[in-house]
């Protein structure tokens, strides 16, 4: 229960962010056309600094396994996810703002912040699992999706400043590569900033739009359903219910963590990519905001249950 309400706590203040951001806009301080220079902060420079963070620890057999099994239980929900969602997708007629918002979650921006606070900084590491897979998706499967374009560019999806980071990340964590302690402490300020510039970018498109027409949409409440309700609760059965959760002995609360990234949130970058590819950045702004406020109450719920079971 503790848990649960410091989650709630959390989330709150992000929340808080997103509204500054909305004020900004609304006040005329800001335009919209603003975001986009956030929007590429925190994917270009933000990111790469908060990845690179998690993999600067210390290696042990202890953190080797349970980083693996962070992995594990990432791939694993995504493997899962991905065919079910398009499944759901052809069922409902969603469009690929609306797939893709259903699968992805704010597992970066804000679990990594949650995780700190609520667990303590020595698990952050193990939400690298979940962060790490999304970015490899990000830049193949949501940016083909949203892009719109088929066909995989293997050069760009490689040089991308996405897989470099974790390629960088990976290297320093397995070679226990010490960084200079004024480039670590300039990359943990900028990558403290993911979270609250990612808010802000959707409280400044969401200072734009017309807010009864946006919580009039019927079909946000939907895709808000399985974003935050249906695929949270198939990542706790397949960890509670099957043998992955009996893998090693920090297996329950290293799982915990990449519970808690199944039940946060979609994704901010799906906002920031849509932008990116003018497809539909509005709509998936708003949807970001509804999932965000309905996360204050089922984000809690989920790791309660996640703890009973």
């Amino acid at each position: 229960m503790e848990l649960s309400l410091l989650l709630m706590k959390e989330i709150v203040q992000l929340f808080i962010i997103l509204f500054i951001g909305f004020i900004l806009v609304k006040g005329k301080i800001l335009s919209e056309r603003d975001s986009k220079v956030f929007s590429i902060l925190v994917l270009y420079v933000c990111v790469p600094c908060a990845l690179i963070n998690a993999f600067s620890v210390k290696m042990d057999d202890s953190t080797l396994f349970g980083l693996g099994l962070a992995f594990l239980a990432a791939i694993i929900i995504h493997m899962i996810y991905i065919p079910f969602g398009k499944l759901l997708a052809k069922t409902f007629h969603f469009s690929d703002i609306e797939y893709i918002t259903m699968i992805y979650s704010n597992s970066g921006n804000l679990i990594f912040p949650l995780v700190a606070a609520v667990l303590g900084p020595e698990w952050v590491i193990y939400s690298s699992g979940f962060m790490v897979t999304q970015t490899v998706l990000f830049w193949t499967h949501v940016k083909s999706v949203i892009s719109r374009e088929k066909s995989f560019d293997i050069k760009s999806i490689v040089t991308n400043v996405g897989i470099i980071s974790v390629a960088v990340g990976l290297t320093i964590f397995l070679f226990q590569i010490q960084l200079p302690e004024i480039i670590l402490n300039v990359s943990t300020k900028l990558g403290n900033m993911m979270g609250p510039l990612a808010m802000l970018v959707i409280g400044m498109l969401f200072g734009n739009m017309d807010l009864k027409k946006v919580f009039s949409i019927k079909r946000a409440y939907i895709v808000t359903f399985f974003r935050l309700i249906v695929f949270p609760i198939i990542a706790i059965v397949l960890f509670k219910f099957t043998p992955i959760h009996t893998l090693m002995e920090n297996a329950d609360q290293i799982l915990l963590i990449s519970t808690m990234a199944t039940t946060a949130p979609a994704a901010a970058t799906i906002t920031q990519f849509a932008q990116l590819y003018d497809n539909e950045p509005n709509y998936a702004s708003a949807l970001n905001v509804i999932t965000v406020i309905f996360s204050v109450i089922t984000m809690p719920l989920m790791i309660m249950i996640y703890q009973l079971l």
